[in-house]
């Protein structure tokens, strides 16, 4: 099984809500290093960390990033952002174009170019974060993003398995960060969350179902579409009796 003891962990997104926990949580489970990346890294009272300048959606700075990082054996994509609306119709193609290269290209590309150095590694991990949104499409462009990056996670999956790399693909509601500060209803606390990614990655498993509506939906997909989103019920025009 895969271990976070004296694994080398790289963490995108460190700065934020979960990526902090993300950053912590592996030192308190025996991580000997933790590269924290961020566009603009922020300082870190713990020599066991590094901050590394990362822009996910920049094909140099990944490059610098691989050169910078040669020992990395569990990487994290868990950089992420919100585009300004959650409808299709209303946001621009830049807001489309900009929100697929951090929500999907940026991590599928990241991966394919850690792959060489976790494939050399014994028990080297990828952890990819979606989100429930992969699998509702309540959020627009965002959820198209979420929903591509998990087709990408089940494919990279397949093709790093053969050299001893595990994949685990995290699926969550609303975690109560910054990024989740507009949403109203349950949400879970990020170490919540990161401890059950984490414990999901040291037992073996692929999928990290964090929540009851993350459940709930999941087991939605096999019904109708209607049962998953009711309100097109309501978009059917009734059926009119004609009189001959």
């Amino acid at each position: 099984m895969p271990s976070l003891n004296g694994a080398v962990v790289l963490v995108t997104g460190a700065n934020g809500g979960i990526g902090t926990h993300f950053v912590h949580h592996a030192l308190a489970r025996g991580a000997a290093k933790v590269y924290a990346t961020a566009r603009t890294p922020r300082p870190w009272d713990d020599e066991r960390i590094v901050p590394l300048t990362l822009d996910v959606t920049d094909a140099a700075s990944i490059a610098a990033a691989v050169t910078a990082a040669p020992d990395v054996t569990a990487l994290i994509n868990n950089a992420g952002a919100n585009p300004p609306s959650a409808s299709l119709l209303e946001v621009t193609e830049s807001d489309i174009r900009t929100n697929m290269e951090i929500n999907f290209f940026g991590p599928v590309l990241l991966a394919r170019a850690f792959a060489p150095i976790l494939a050399a590694l014994p028990q080297a991990v990828l952890v990819d974060v979606h989100s429930v949104a992969s699998w509702y499409g309540f959020g627009g462009i965002y959820s198209a993003a979420k929903a591509a990056l998990w087709s990408a996670t089940n494919s990279l999956r397949l093709e790093l398995a053969p050299h001893g790399v595990h994949v685990t693909g995290v699926h969550m509601g609303y975690v109560e960060t910054r990024m989740a500060a507009h949403a109203d209803g349950p949400k879970l606390q990020p170490t919540e969350l990161v401890t059950k990614v984490y414990d999901a990655v040291e037992a073996g498993e692929y999928e990290v179902i964090a929540d009851q509506l993350t459940a709930q939906v999941k087991a939605a997909l096999s019904g109708p579409v209607e049962a998953l989103y009711p309100e097109l019920r309501d978009t059917r025009a009734p059926l009119v009796a004609v009189e001959e």
